[in-house]
């Protein structure tokens, strides 16, 4: 479970670093729940997906990384409901 822990913080924090390399790819999913500044959340999620990848990463922080991934998926869902 540890491993698989790695390897999918690993690839969030990729994904989360990917939103600074080309964020004009993210622009149109992120609209949905962004649909005002729409540029600047890319941004802003693309720092948090790399800090709660790091999290996940870590045996120390797993625990902490976990439950922000939960929460910051549970606000994205909601941002997506609000705004349709």
């Amino acid at each position: 479970m540890a491993k698989l822990s790695r390897i999918f913080g690993v690839l969030l924090a990729g994904t989360g670093a990917a939103h600074f390399a080309a964020p004009s790819a993210f622009e149109p999913l992120s609209e949905a729940a962004f649909p005002e500044d729409t540029r600047q959340w890319v941004y802003r999620n693309g720092a948090t997906e790399v800090a709660l990848g790091l999290a996940l990463v870590s045996n120390r922080t797993r625990k902490a990384g976990v439950a922000g991934l939960l929460a910051y998926t549970g606000w994205l869902a909601s941002r997506v409901m609000v705004n349709r």
